[in-house]
């Protein structure tokens, strides 16, 4: 399809199905234009060849998910990916934590069809990043992918596209074409250069600081706690966590988004990046909650426990985090999703954005006005949630 033209020439842009179709290589150049590591890898774990050939290998995503890769990609005169989307064809809205479900019900009450739609994003994973890979940084590639995007829509006779979980630059170029911005929160830990976590609990309230203090002891009682990385990951371990995430997952979702596959494809290309926390009754493990380790923050994913304990969750998903950002210097901790109980244990909100192409004007402008008064409410609760913090100088939102 051709996506856009420029004062030189056309730019093509391709629908590629299956990651299959470029190499490790050229997806891990195209997607690091945000931030690289030393051996050239993507500096977010999320946007690698390894996590996304993770979750196509596996089955996690792909025909029977309901998430068909439709990767667009521009490429550059070398013939390499200069731009990719990561974006799929879905015929749902699951798996996404921005939702769209109102939308999807209003458009059917009034005759039309929602299903199926484009999606930009990284699947199940509600953390901000570039969702425009362009491999110089440049945005005459993000540009082209975005005209790509609507053509992709209007092509394909699509209700919309969205682009979820948004870096600044990305929403910059989406905002200048058009599309509709929407704004919603998550609860980050900011490292303020602390030593440890006993600095960290030195700025907070005394009130506060006592909670947390007892929260741990409660939590850590009659348990051994260890945080596993690399080469320390074997096959038992992730044998225990999907014991977890399954039953979580199944009680929170109904049916869990990822199988046993994906857990040891990533363990087998990734576990550098990886960072398990197992919490031990004696020899039998009872909980976990797996991080994603990125260039200069932890991300924590998800987390199971097969047995209920005071406090665990908060330990071994927050606290724990805490600890281990903390010891390697970096900056932050991003939680996930949701979750307001994450201010009282020093985390703060934070704005996330999403961009959303409505191909009807009717509808468009309906979905505009809900935007409208959405970002009001969001306003709104700002305050009451910072009033929340735990912190002695009460820091004001990032």
């Amino acid at each position: 399809m051709t996506g856009s033209t420029t004062e030189r020439d056309e730019i093509t842009i391709r629908v590629v199905g299956s990651i299959e179709e470029i190499g490790r290589a050229d997806w891990d150049h195209a997607a690091g234009g945000a931030g690289r590591l030393a051996d050239g890898r993507p500096a977010d774990p999320f946007l690698s060849h390894a996590f996304f050939h993770a979750l196509e290998t596996s089955g996690s995503i792909g025909p029977e998910s309901g998430w068909h890769p439709r990767y667009l990609v521009v490429d550059g005169d070398d013939g390499r990916p200069a731009a990719i989307a990561p974006s799929f064809l879905k015929a749902h809205s699951q798996g996404e934590y921005v939702f769209d479900h109102g939308w999807a019900q209003a458009w059917t009450r009034a005759g039309g069809r929602y299903y199926p739609k484009l999606q930009v994003s990284v699947p199940f994973t509600p953390v901000p990043g570039s969702r425009l890979w362009s491999a110089d940084g440049r945005d005459e590639g993000r540009r082209a992918l975005v005209a790509g995007l609507e053509g992709f829509v209007a092509e394909a006779r699509l209700s919309s596209a969205h682009a979820t979980f948004l870096a600044p630059e990305d929403v910059a170029v989406f905002e200048a074409a058009g599309w509709a911005i929407r704004q919603d929160r998550q609860f980050h830990f900011p490292n303020r250069g602390y030593r440890d976590y006993q600095d960290f609990l030195a700025t907070l309230l005394g009130r506060k600081r006592k909670q947390l203090a007892r929260e741990r002891r409660e939590a850590q009682a009659g348990l051994d706690i260890v945080a596993l990385t690399g080469d320390a990951l074997e096959e038992a371990h992730w044998d225990a966590f999907f014991a977890f995430y399954l039953d979580t997952g199944s009680r929170k979702w109904g049916r869990p988004y990822l199988n046993r596959a994906f857990f040891r494809a990533i363990g087998e290309t990734m576990a550098d990046r990886l960072l398990l926390v197992l919490a031990y009754d004696g020899e039998r493990p009872i909980a976990g909650a797996l991080n994603f380790i990125g260039a200069d923050a932890l991300y924590g994913r998800w987390w199971g426990a097969v047995e209920e304990r005071p406090f665990l969750h908060f330990e071994l998903c927050y606290h724990q985090a805490i600890d281990w950002a903390i010891a390697r210097g970096l900056s932050r901790v991003e939680a996930g999703a949701q979750g307001e109980h994450k201010i009282a244990r020093g985390y703060l909100p934070v704005t996330t954005t999403s961009a959303h192409h409505i191909a009807d004007p009717g509808f468009r402008a309906a979905v505009a006005r809900f935007l409208e008064a959405e970002r009001a409410d969001v306003a709104e609760i700002d305050a009451d949630l910072l009033a929340a913090s735990p912190y002695a100088d009460r820091p004001r939102q990032t």
